[in-house]
């Protein structure tokens, strides 16, 4: 059963009883089925939250550091600052967070080149 068919069948369900949350599921289709474009060995990263937690508790621990901002742009140069970083992080050390094999199978006319990384 395709992810679109069964979303389908999950606002029939809810739809009975909750009419609205039939209505907003399906306005949302695109959006929370935008994940099965791309193959099936991404889906499991594409779903986890681990790297936006890892940054979360990055800036949280420096924010812990400093705990008295003066205003809202100290609050945004700090979580900038740590995003650079990790930024930085990911180009001097490059890796892949999905594996190039799988990455191949989106661009199989082979016009986008992704750059090699020491796997």
């Amino acid at each position: 059963v395709s992810v679109r068919a069964q979303l389908d069948t999950v606002a029939d369900a809810f739809g009975k009883q909750f009419p609205k949350v039939k209505e907003m599921l399906l306005e949302a289709k695109d959006e929370l089925t935008a994940f099965a474009d791309f193959p099936h060995q991404h889906w499991k990263k594409i779903q986890s939250t681990n790297p936006l937690e890892r940054l979360n508790r990055e800036v949280k621990r420096r924010a812990d550091v400093v705990q008295v901002f003066p205003n809202d742009a100290a609050v945004e140069r700090l979580a900038t600052a740590v995003l650079i970083e990790l930024h930085d992080e990911w180009i001097a050390f490059p890796r892949r967070y999905l594996s190039n094999e799988s990455m191949d199978s989106l661009y199989p006319d082979k016009t986008t080149l992704l750059p090699a990384t020491d796997e």
